[in-house]
């Protein structure tokens, strides 16, 4: 998958099936946030998911649009880190991480 980081840097992390979203930027070394481990207790993991991707998505359960109203800068293709499951239809899954979810 790639992330793309808020200076444009884009950033290609492989990770197995099953694997998070947030998972998967850890895994990439990019510092993001995440602060309720993945428990979907915060939208400290809020991405963006690129609109050719948006669509191939899950859609967000209830409780994730109820944490996605918490978020910062949300976007009508934001999504939680936590609740995007990587598989093999997601190769190549393109993602923006806002500025704000990024640690110093």
């Amino acid at each position: 998958m790639i992330f793309v980081l808020p200076d444009g840097e884009r950033r290609h992390v492989e990770a197995e099936s099953g694997v998070s979203l947030l998972e998967a930027a850890y895994l990439g070394g990019i510092p993001v946030e995440g602060a309720c481990g993945g428990s979907m207790a915060c939208a400290t993991c809020h991405m963006i998911v690129e609109d050719a991707w948006f669509d191939r998505l899950d859609p967000p359960s209830e409780e994730e649009e109820e944490m996605l109203d918490l978020a910062e800068g949300l976007t009508p293709t934001s999504r939680l880190g936590c609740q995007i499951r990587l598989s093999p239809a997601l190769d190549g899954l393109v993602v923006r991480v806002p500025a704000h979810i990024l640690l110093d």
